[in-house]
């Protein structure tokens, strides 16, 4: 099992920057691939970014050229750096972990959200 915790997020104008991290513990070796969702009021969760154990990624394309997702293996964590946010951007962000239960099979793991305002 998995155990992510968020940090990060806050109010900020828009245009502005936000730096969100997420540190694993516990079966990190099983962790296939990390991400970050958001989730506004009334809508869907949706996936914002997310990067495998190889270092690919990919992004939404509400976000691509704004946002990046990296990963610092020496410290088990994941950052999400948010530039040029917008309005719109406004929204609770969840880290993610897809952690490999068998080959195949993979279980999602969620941080406890992190707030996201972005100010007009």
């Amino acid at each position: 099992q998995v155990q992510l915790v968020e940090s990060g997020g806050g109010l900020v104008q828009a245009g502005g920057s936000l730096r969100l991290s997420c540190a694993a513990s516990g079966s990190i070796f099983s962790i296939n691939a990390m991400g970050w969702y958001r989730q506004a009021p009334g809508k869907q969760r949706e996936l914002v970014a997310a990067i495998t154990s190889g270092g690919s990624t990919n992004y939404a394309d509400s976000v691509k050229g704004r946002f990046t997702i990296s990963r610092d293996n020496t410290k088990n964590t994941v950052y999400l750096q948010m530039n040029s946010l917008k309005p719109e951007d406004t929204s609770v962000y969840y880290c993610n972990a897809k952690w490999r239960v068998r080959i195949g099979v993979t279980a999602d793991y969620w941080g406890q959200g992190s707030q996201v305002t972005v100010s007009s």
